[in-house]
């Protein structure tokens, strides 16, 4: 009798080994979803960037989440608020123009409903009637809320 339930218990065992670690379809669709999520986190941040190259401020607020939290290139406080950081996009673009930011070597991670995405950055424009440009690194956080992603943190450092 031991010897059947030994049997009844390496089969059962070798089955749920079998399933866990076989490829599947959902596997692959996982892995698909994946990249494709990460593509969605790059790409939305592409959109925000265009929206201030095209000067469309209520575009960007788009992409904003009402709990966004910033450390900006300057800044030596947290700014904290959605309004606050299209407000500050505004006045931005009231000296500014022209401007076209770049992301290198983007690294994304999605974790369920949030993600962050880490790069190096470089832009250009005009300000105050003077050509500027300047690179640096930043991290941002997204959640995903009603299908789409929005940006809840970001932390910026300028390079000298």
């Amino acid at each position: 009798m031991n010897i059947i339930k030994l049997f009844i218990f390496l089969m059962l065992f070798l089955s749920a080994f079998a399933c866990t670690n076989s490829p599947s379809s959902l596997k692959v669709e996982s892995r698909e979803s994946l990249l494709a999520e990460e593509e969605a986190i790059k790409e939305t941040l592409i959109k925000m960037w265009e929206a201030i190259e095209y000067e469309e401020v209520e575009k960007y607020a788009e992409f904003i989440h009402p709990d966004f939290t910033q450390f900006g290139e300057m800044d030596s406080s947290l700014n904290i608020g959605k309004e606050k950081e299209v407000e500050g996009v505004r006045g931005w673009l009231e000296n500014a123009s022209n401007i076209h930011t770049e992301m290198l070597e983007p690294r994304v991670v999605v974790k369920g409903t949030v993600a962050w995405i880490t790069y190096y950055w470089k832009d250009q424009g005009i300000s105050q009637g003077e050509k500027f440009s300047s690179g640096g690194k930043s991290s941002r956080i997204f959640v995903k809320e009603d299908g789409k992603w929005l940006c809840i943190h970001g932390h910026y450092t300028l390079f000298p």
